[in-house]
């Protein structure tokens, strides 16, 4: 397990500089102005503190999916898991607090229990099916899918759970602390934890070992059937800090609240330069492929340009995103 945090090897998986990193920021910055010389309203700082605020969120789901594609996974479940963790949590909090607000804090603190319970849950479903069973990551976490899908359209009867309290929107929503909102705020600590985990323990650089060169994880001694099963837990975790966010910013437990975010989470992490072959990337990935994509949304929603035509944009700039990301692999 010495080897594994030997600064050398972690430098040369982590350090190695890619062609999209490189070519990301500036494109960020070409978009924007290119946007606001058609849209003026870009620039203003309302829009740029809302794009802020929505790309905290893919942030948050693009480092969960970051986690597992570190080990040459990812997580198909994500949407549907984050849709029962909001449903699950929603139907806690309005259940147990009362008209008058009696029960409150005991609401708000089993609500958010019960939505982590959904994470720490689905992520051992998927960890065990992957790392004992050698179940196909595809294969795994597109049967979890179903199952989360299943429990929030159950749960819910398939209808909005309204009436979430107040206070645990304005909790993890609404409000700012020394003018920053309080998203903002969250996605940074979520974000800076993983961060942590990930570069200065050994369970993170294992990952990366995992991922990068499994057969040195193997030589090693890497548990590595323990640790894929709490990168899995972990992905799922996140993604579930990230749904009550999301709760708390709609006001109500919604089964379809996962939408799309599942291939989001993934192109912003592939886009922001995380190898879909393992061993390589990083939180400050994630961060660029959110700010990208949310930018880029942004942009198109102030330009009125039709939603399909959106999807059409967006999966051809994965499509670029992984041949960037090929063309790195031929050339390492």
């Amino acid at each position: 397990m010495a080897d594994v945090a030997r600064p050398t090897e972690m430098s040369r998986l982590i350090g190695r500089a890619t062609l999209i990193q490189a070519i990301l920021p500036v494109a960020l910055v070409v978009m924007v102005f290119g946007f606001s010389l058609v849209e003026p309203r870009v620039l203003s700082t309302g829009n740029l503190v809302n794009i802020a605020i929505q790309a905290s969120y893919l942030a948050i789901f693009a480092t969960a999916q970051m986690v597992v594609i570190l080990t040459r996974g990812f997580d198909l479940s994500l949407g549907t898991a984050v849709s029962a963790v909001s449903v699950t949590s929603a139907l806690v909090m309005t259940g147990m607090a009362g008209p008058a607000g009696e029960g409150l804090a005991q609401a708000l603190i089993l609500g958010i229990l019960m939505g982590l319970a959904i994470g720490v849950g689905t992520g051992l479903f998927n960890g065990f099916a992957v790392a004992w069973l050698r179940v196909n990551p595809f294969v795994a976490t597109l049967g979890s899918l179903n199952i989360c899908l299943g429990i929030a359209t159950m749960a819910s009867d398939g209808r909005p759970v309204f009436n979430v309290p107040d206070a645990f929107s304005r909790l993890v929503y609404s409000g700012t602390v020394a003018g920053i909102p309080v998203p903002i705020l969250l996605a940074g600590l979520v974000l800076l934890v993983t961060w942590f985990i990930l570069n200065y323990t050994v369970f993170g650089r294992a990952l990366y070992i995992l991922g990068g060169n499994p057969r040195a994880a193997t030589v090693a001694g890497i548990p590595s059937r323990r640790y894929l099963l709490l990168a899995y837990v972990m992905c799922s975790v996140i993604a579930a800090l990230g749904a009550l966010m999301l709760t708390g910013r709609t006001g109500s437990g919604e089964p379809n609240l996962g939408g799309n975010l599942t291939l989001e989470s993934i192109a912003a992490a592939v886009i922001g330069g995380v190898s879909l072959r393992g061993g390589l990337g990083g939180v400050h990935s994630c961060i660029l492929g959110a700010l990208f994509i949310t930018a880029l949304s942004n942009g198109m929603n102030l330009m009125r340009i039709d939603g399909y035509i959106q999807m059409i944009v967006l999966g051809c700039v994965v499509i670029l995103a992984i041949f960037l990301d090929r063309l790195r692999a031929m050339r390492s």
